[in-house]
């Protein structure tokens, strides 16, 4: 065999690799895209959820405001109060708790925050994520139950 017929053998595999990484590369595109439709139907439920949960607060301590959240730092809800303190040498006081679905990484996970804060004073931060194939949205669930009721208890016992 010649050195021109190796380096057209060369040349066919060479281009037969790129073929298939090409081939490679638009199989994980429509898994990713898989993912990302994974992610939206999961944060549309949950943020539903968020919402429903997160809306009760203010009926229960007046003076609390609900806020849809969505964009850069989630989606799902919160509910936020300033308190003003006359005998007190600060002037206010803010409250607020906020509860998010994190938005899409190329992780491929569901990210479950939240954040609450009593009178200026952070309570809790937390994080739960599980893979977007193993998403169990009953647990979720139970998370976002735990962590608004959490939040409502302490600050029940500070008012």
């Amino acid at each position: 065999m010649s050195f021109d017929d190796r380096l057209r053998q060369a040349i066919e595999r060479g281009q037969r690799r790129g073929a298939d990484s090409a081939r490679e590369a638009r199989a994980k595109q429509l898994t990713e895209e898989e993912f990302r439709r994974l992610h939206s139907q999961h944060r549309l439920a949950l943020s539903d959820y968020i919402e429903d949960c997160v809306r009760r607060l203010p009926g229960f301590f007046p003076g609390f405001q609900y806020e849809t959240m969505f964009g850069d730092r989630g989606w799902g809800g919160a509910c936020f109060r300033d308190d003003f303190q006359a005998h007190s040498s600060r002037s206010s006081t803010y409250s607020r708790l906020e509860v998010t679905v994190r938005p899409y990484t190329s992780a491929h996970v569901l990210d479950l925050a939240a954040k609450g804060t009593i009178r200026n004073r952070e309570i809790f931060n937390r994080n739960y994520f599980e893979k977007l194939e193993e998403v169990d949205i009953e647990k979720f669930r139970q998370l976002i139950d735990a962590w608004v009721l959490e939040y409502v208890e302490q600050f029940a016992a500070r008012a």
